[in-house]
């Protein structure tokens, strides 16, 4: 893919803004001379993690992108990485998402009153909100969403958020934040519970099989610039899992779903 005069590569990054509920530094940059947006995660404004030693957290996100890009699921916006006003970091593609009150929707992942689940939408969990009051996680049954569920478990994916899946207006359901993926060892966290136990798709288990077949190759490759050959190795065999047990897993930890969930 030649990426020949793409600004998203090499024009220039002016920030315009701060996702300030982000754990680490988030930006939002406008690229000079067109009319794009993207998000900026320089390097120098991670948080040590003592759990993911290894590598960067944009490192992380860029394999995340390359995980979704080898399987042909368009999951995860564009992302590379490359430099910026803050030095190297994280560069991916905006998602103009749907405005879900405008529309007087729901969100993908949501909260509502229990014993409101709409038609539509899986419950996950009940619980007790901020003001107390008793409510169901709720999120979409839908099969762009199960396709997240299913990277998800391949990423190995610590921290799905509800915030972190956007409907995008152009019709396609996009996950971002990927910086705490592809552990060795097991820590996945999502609140995409509600499919759990079901049968995976065939078409996506074809997916998976040449995605395994290719690790070896041109894709591990390409991981192993952000990610140890551990890990690598621990994709692969995630990937394996799959394949032998095609159902999407149900949750083996005393904390499965992250904190905050939003």
């Amino acid at each position: 893919m030649s990426t020949d005069g793409d600004p998203f590569y090499t024009g220039e990054l002016s920030v315009i803004g701060r996702v300030t509920t982000a754990s680490n530094l988030t930006l939002v940059c406008d690229l000079d001379g067109v009319d794009a947006r993207v998000v900026y995660k320089p390097v120098r404004g991670e948080r040590p993690l003592w759990d993911f030693p290894d590598g960067t957290l944009a490192g992380r996100e860029v394999a995340s992108y390359l995980v979704a890009r080898a399987l042909g699921w368009p999951v995860i916006p564009e992302t590379i990485l490359r430099d910026g006003p803050l030095g190297p970091g994280m560069v991916q593609r905006w998602v103009e998402s749907v405005d879900s009150g405008r529309r007087g929707r729901l969100d993908l992942v949501d909260l509502v009153p229990i014993g409101a689940v709409p038609a539509g939408f899986r419950e996950v969990l009940r619980a007790v909100d901020g003001t107390g009051e008793e409510v169901s996680l709720v999120h979409a049954d839908d099969p762009r969403l199960r396709r997240m569920a299913v990277l998800d478990v391949l990423l190995n994916n610590a921290d799905r958020k509800g915030g972190h899946a956007l409907e995008g207006i152009d019709g396609g359901v996009y996950g971002v934040d990927h910086g705490i993926c592809l552990h060795s060892e097991p820590k996945l966290r999502t609140v995409l519970w509600g499919w759990a136990g079901e049968p995976i798709e065939d078409e996506s288990l074809t997916d998976i099989a040449a995605l395994v077949k290719a690790l070896p190759g041109e894709v591990g490759d390409g991981l192993a610039a952000h990610i140890t050959d551990a890990e690598i190795e621990a994709l692969g065999a995630r990937g394996r899992q799959v394949l032998d047990d095609p159902v999407l897993p149900l949750p083996v930890s005393a904390r499965p779903i992250p904190w905050p969930a939003f």
